[in-house]
């Protein structure tokens, strides 16, 4: 077994934050806690009807878990990229704050692929850095 380098320990803690935030903040709140929540002031508010919240939560936690198994990491990636697409798309729709609402699932999106950018070597050769001026 070879030794974690420092960045992939990075996106380790990154892609952890991610699952974490996703199963803490956003799922369980939806799968058992509806009623606790503000969960029919914000529905109602992104004019999205209350009987999709739970269909919303289980396709976050399927693209979480997804995400989380390191052999369908980067399917869950994809998957919660589109999730997260349609959370911009919402809160733009209703003009919600830009910084704090509409750019959050952007915010998501960056902190998951680079999570998964930095723990994932493949990932990391199919879309390489590069440095300025360099044409490889």
């Amino acid at each position: 077994m070879t030794k974690a380098s420092t960045a992939v320990w990075i996106g380790r803690a990154m892609s952890g934050l991610f699952v974490l935030f996703m199963l803490g903040a956003s799922i369980a709140p939806k799968l058992f806690f509806p009623e606790a929540g503000k969960a029919h002031e914000i529905m109602d508010q992104l004019g999205w009807p209350y009987k999709y919240l739970l269909l919303i939560a289980a396709i976050e936690l399927i693209g979480t878990i997804l995400y989380a198994v390191p052999r369908t990491s980067i399917l869950g990636a994809v998957l919660m990229t589109g999730l997260l697409g349609g959370a911009v798309a919402s809160q733009l729709r209703v003009d919600n704050p830009l910084f704090s609402h509409i750019l959050f699932g952007i915010y998501l999106g960056l902190l998951m692929w680079g999570g998964l950018w930095l723990r994932d070597p493949a990932l990391r050769a199919l879309i390489p850095l590069r440095r300025p001026g360099s044409n490889a």
